[in-house]
């Protein structure tokens, strides 16, 4: 049985084996669960923050849409898709998904589809904040995120 997506944007850290164990927990027909975090880096000590903005409803909205669209395309049990915004310190946590499902390629399906539309499609901004203390630049988009999510299509 497919439970409903559970979707968040949140400025506090998530906990994986806590949203793992809420997921799953008493759902004995999940075969697979595939996890994927996104953690902020340092770029080689360039950087001492990453600073994310979202615009509030819209980017739950279509994290839900995309969720949805995983769910049916691959029959998932259940997908968690956790966003943080605020300033986030290198090793910390940007970005959880987890999907779950009877069998692992719908897993590792459902979760790169949910990744790859995300980093394209829900409206996050990402602003660094450079370690030498000089104003950082806004994080352009990429050809590759581009790339990866046509496959998709």
């Amino acid at each position: 049985m497919t439970e409903a997506p559970l979707i968040r944007v949140q400025m506090q850290d998530f906990d994986l084996q806590s949203e793992i164990d809420a997921l799953t927990r008493g759902r004995t027909g999940i075969g697979a669960v595939v996890t994927f975090t996104g953690l902020c880096r340092d770029e080689q000590g360039a950087l001492s923050a990453l600073e994310l903005e979202h615009y509030p409803g819209m980017a739950e909205a279509e994290m839900q849409r995309i969720a949805d669209l995983a769910i049916e395309r691959f029959s998932l049990q259940g997908l968690t898709a956790i966003h943080r915004y605020g300033k986030i310190a290198p090793g910390e946590n940007i970005v959880l998904v987890i999907a779950a499902a009877p069998h692992r390629q719908a897993a590792f399906d459902g979760a790169s589809l949910m990744m790859d539309y995300l980093k394209t499609s829900a409206p996050f901004w990402k602003k660094e904040h450079k370690a030498d203390g000089t104003a950082g630049d806004w994080v352009s988009a990429k050809d590759a995120d581009d790339r990866a999510r046509e496959k998709w299509r």
